[in-house]
């Protein structure tokens, strides 16, 4: 059964990251990680179930595991070439199913959970110069230390996560060392283009100047809903752009990000998924689930993202972000979520004597639109959610973390999730979901 995926951050010159980076430079870049996440929830009372649904009953724990080798080389004045291995295993809660804000950053929703080989990326970097300034950029995850034109276009061609590119922010964007949840370091409202593990093939453009940057990006979009095997055609094609300016609030520094997206792909509409449930057809409800090709549908799908991170002094920083998109087509690659609001609080652990260490709480509040939300009243299942009814209510989400870095390499984290109405349902929940995180960096 192919499912669900998500996205591997991979900063850019100058992004804040979970501590990879090295004040190195030379023609080559190796970086190595793993991370190993446990979780388990509680029951909740829930008088009905689906396909889809969260298991009402406490699971036994479900475990994730992946590794990365990040490997980069300089090429030409400029160029570099990058190369991601990927081992991922394990599985979600409930198969990852069941809360649209999904409750392990770090899973996928695979059909196998046996540990499986894969080329996370291969992509090629060119930076072509616009100013006479420079500036130093540390050996890191997918960046080769030297310097960089301040002023310049890049240009990245291959295969990637387009969430590599998009939706940076300081404090909740990396599952590996900050949130768990999808909806804490994603936009979760961007159903952005991707195959089952969360990558897709394109290019991306980008215009980075010392205080603001602007980017866009054309991608291919998968063929099935949730599907390993990407399109790019004129039917089938996603663009995304995004505009990043930076902050001063007083001495401290910030960025604001506004971004809008535009995605054809075979995705039926909702309104056909009410009609087909209507005329029981299977064949088009399957296409929606992801679980039959789909060859006669399509639509456009648009979508719009805030998001702001702001340091109020050395050691506290919050954020927020806000996303939208139309909800008139199904998911087709992230998650079913089509409004979004979040915000929260990340505090390193310096009045504590330990200045390594981070703590962070978030809330999220995720709605879908009146079709959606009729289509899934009406028994639909989309790849994520289904409950074979629905009693409406807004998804809300409590997340709580703190990440203690032991040494050099190792981090360890405990985290707390709180659902209410998961699934949009409120005849089932609430649910605490409780965590465990390993993860080591070089």
């Amino acid at each position: 059964m192919v499912m669900v995926a998500l996205f591997r951050f991979i900063p850019i010159a100058g992004a804040q990251n979970g501590g990879y980076s090295t004040a190195h430079a030379s023609n080559w870049s190796f970086h190595f990680q793993t991370t190993v996440i446990a979780q388990q929830h509680s029951g909740f009372k829930s008088p009905y179930r689906g396909d889809n649904s969260l298991a009402d009953t406490v699971e036994p724990s479900a475990q994730s595991l992946t590794a990365t080798l990040f490997i980069g080389r300089r090429l030409w004045k400029g160029a570099a070439v990058y190369f991601n291995p990927e081992v991922s295993g394990g599985k979600g809660l409930s198969s990852a199913a069941g809360v649209a804000g999904a409750l392990n950053g770090e899973t996928y929703r695979v059909g196998a959970v046996q540990p499986q080989v894969f080329i996370a990326r291969a992509y090629l970097q060119q930076h072509f110069r616009l100013g006479d300034a420079s500036e130093a950029v540390t050996d890191d995850v997918n960046q080769v230390g030297g310097h960089l034109p301040s002023s310049r276009i890049t240009v990245s061609a291959g295969k990637f996560s387009i969430d590599d590119f998009y939706d940076n922010n300081a404090y909740a964007k990396d599952p590996r060392t900050q949130f768990f949840n999808w909806s804490v370091w994603a936009n979760s409202a961007w159903d952005y283009p991707a195959n089952t593990r969360g990558y897709t093939e394109g290019v991306v453009v980008e215009l980075i100047k010392p205080k603001y940057a602007i980017r866009f990006s054309t991608v291919a979009v998968p063929e099935i809903a949730n599907y390993h095997l990407m399109e790019y055609n004129i039917n089938a094609h996603s663009e995304t752009i995004e505009f990043e300016h930076k902050l001063q609030f007083g001495k401290r520094s910030g960025t604001i990000r506004c971004s809008a997206s535009g995605t054809y792909s075979r995705a039926p509409s909702y309104k056909e998924g009410i009609d087909a449930l209507a005329s029981k057809d299977t064949f088009l409800l399957n296409v929606i689930r992801g679980a039959s090709e789909n060859t006669s549908f399509g639509g456009h799908k648009y979508g719009l993202g805030l998001n702001v991170d702001q340091e109020l002094n050395d050691n506290l920083g919050v954020f927020c972000r806000v996303g939208w998109n139309d909800g008139r087509y199904a998911t087709w690659a992230f998650t079913e979520v089509d409004r979004t609001v979040s915000g929260g609080l990340v505090s390193k652990g310096a009045k504590w004597k330990r200045p390594g260490d981070v703590v962070g709480i978030a809330a999220v509040v995720n709605a879908i639109s009146p079709e959606h939300r009729d289509f899934l009243a009406g028994g639909g299942y989309g790849f994520i959610l289904g409950d074979g009814r629905l009693h409406y209510g807004h998804e809300a989400i409590l997340e709580a973390y703190y990440n203690a870095r032991l040494n050099r390499f190792f981090q360890l984290t405990v985290d707390y999730q709180f659902v209410n109405n998961p699934g949009y349902n409120k005849d089932r929940g609430p649910v605490h979901v409780f965590g465990l995180r390993g993860h080591i960096m070089f």
